[in-house]
């Protein structure tokens, strides 16, 4: 494996053009500078040096790339499915043969550690391998016969689409969007957020590099107050697909009422890894400090609240604690770190916030609960476990979104239920038990969108995915994602046998 010197070095040659140029949006198969001469800085998270500027997009930007999605969706809808199988594999090559500099820039522009990120260019790959081979049965339904007719469905792709991806792991989960809607049919205006613009960019080379026709993916920067409003009101998109907070996602419902757009929203998690007493505890606490502390804490399915029988609350709690200890916080081009900084100043201000929410509320800071001090300005935590914390306390009903587990005791099966519900979101639940029977029962009456029995997060592409109550609406994966880039119509065809109602004879 490569060194941080090493990593470093290379990432300096990938990130020497976005220091020397300011970049623009990607609108109608070219690369071109804003409308307005407004400009916002990206910075590093390891220490606040200087990215490069991006042109923030304006309400006119978003309205010349969805007019320019409008017109190549006439052209893309018609491409037949093998067409877009190819160009969507093409644009996998590309991710592939970037592969590197897609994971140094992502690093360096979100503060993920290298051990994680050098595998999400290839993620993202395999998104768009997997939906370009689904892409030629896209339309494909299903025939319903009746005594009288037969009904057949197919499905057309719905249109231009917004897509508004997040911060934390920028471009898989753009790729995650985008290819489902490409493959569909549809084109798309992507707003990337702007805490990490960089490989949004990378995106759109190579999807043009890859002969994407002009207009079928348009990539516009900016802020969501500015150009995410002005693409989720535009009555040239149909649909909008966001990954971020809740509350955003209020907003996004709000500002595409009046165009009654269709919606797909991933937010929020505050969700619940349940250990009961018999379970494999080694298994159960490799999950635990995983699904919390990889990727810094920033992901929307990390186990924040951990539920623990309290016959083995306090061993267990223990050796949480040590493992906690021994986390390296550091550089994430560093191949030995595991936690590296968190993406923004305004997002360690929040985070730290909860150190003093937890010591008012009466919670033990067990470990962490402190900035860490690793040789470098930028923002870094050091990895924290709250004890002796109940489901009352807003460490354990809001969503901290960093490196920052919260231990709570249960007594019985029904008590978990009781306590993992007890929250506004339902987005995903982890449950550790080798009673099979329990695991059913516990999978069935936890309310979230995707429960893991005994397992961290593991994705298949096929599954669906997507939660209940404050966290989303809709699933993506598979065929639901077509679900919603896609309208279902219904043909019915008369044998002309049945009888007909007459009137006025």
């Amino acid at each position: 494996m490569s060194t941080l010197e090493e990593n470093l070095e290379r990432f300096g040659k990938y990130a020497a053009r976005f220091k020397e140029h300011t970049t623009g949006h990607y609108i109608d198969g070219e690369f071109v500078p804003g409308s307005d001469t407004a400009v916002f800085e990206s910075t590093s998270p390891v220490d606040g040096s200087f990215l490069g500027n991006f042109y923030a997009g304006t309400a006119q930007d978003i309205d010349v790339a969805a007019e320019s999605s409008r017109k190549a969706f006439e052209e893309w809808r018609n491409v037949p499915g093998a067409r877009r199988r190819k160009i969507l594999h093409a644009i996998a090559d590309g991710i592939e043969a970037r592969a590197d500099e897609i994971a140094l820039c992502e690093c360096m522009d979100t503060g993920q550690a290298y051990r994680f990120m050098s595998k999400a260019a290839l993620r993202g790959a395999e998104n768009f391998r997997y939906y370009a081979d689904l892409a030629p049965g896209a339309g494909d339904g299903l025939s319903l016969p009746a005594t009288e007719h037969m009904n057949y469905t197919l499905r057309l792709p719905l249109g231009p689409v917004g897509v508004i991806t997040p911060w934390n792991t920028p471009f898989m989960l753009s790729t995650w969007k985008i290819a489902p809607a490409l493959a569909a049919g549809c084109t798309v205006v992507h707003k990337p957020a702007e805490w990490s613009p960089m490989t949004a960019m990378l995106l759109a080379e190579i999807c043009h590099q890859a002969g994407l026709p002009a207009g079928v993916l348009n990539t516009v920067n900016g802020f969501g107050e500015s150009a995410g409003k002005a693409l989720t009101e535009h009555p040239a998109i149909k649909a909008v697909a966001f990954v971020g907070e809740s509350y955003t996602g209020s907003l996004i419902q709000a500002q595409s009422a009046p165009t009654l757009k269709r919606l797909h929203f991933e937010l929020g998690g505050k969700n619940p890894v349940i250990v009961f007493d018999d379970a494999d505890l080694d298994r159960a606490l490799d999950a635990v400090v995983f699904m919390i502390y990889s990727l810094n804490g920033e992901r929307c399915t990390s186990s924040s609240r951990a539920l623990v029988q309290r016959s083995i609350y306090d061993e267990f709690t223990r050796r949480i604690t040590a493992r906690v200890n021994r986390l390296k916080v550091g550089h994430p081009l560093d191949p030995a770190t595991e936690v590296g900084p968190l993406v923004h100043p305004r997002h360690l201000e929040k985070v730290m916030s909860y150190f003093k929410f937890a010591q008012e509320d009466g919670a033990t800071i067990a470990a962490g609960g402190k900035a860490a001090d690793v040789g470098l300005p930028g923002q870094f935590v050091q990895p924290t476990l709250f004890t002796q914390a109940d489901n009352k306390m807003r460490i354990a009903q809001e969503e901290i979104f960093g490196p920052v587990l919260t231990a709570i005791p249960f007594e019985d099966e029904a008590d978990a239920i009781a306590i993992a519900n007890d929250s506004p979101y339902g987005l995903t639940g982890y449950i550790w038990t080798n009673d099979l029977g329990r695991g059913i029962r516990m999978a069935r009456d936890v309310e979230a969108g995707m429960i893991w029995v005994n397992s961290e997060n593991n994705r298949h592409l096929p599954a669906p995915f997507g939660g209940m109550k404050a966290s989303g609406i809709g699933r993506d994966g598979g065929d639901w994602s077509f679900e919603f880039y896609m309208e279902t119509k219904n043909v019915c065809l008369s044998y002309g046998s049945h009888a007909i109602p007459k009137l006025g004879k």
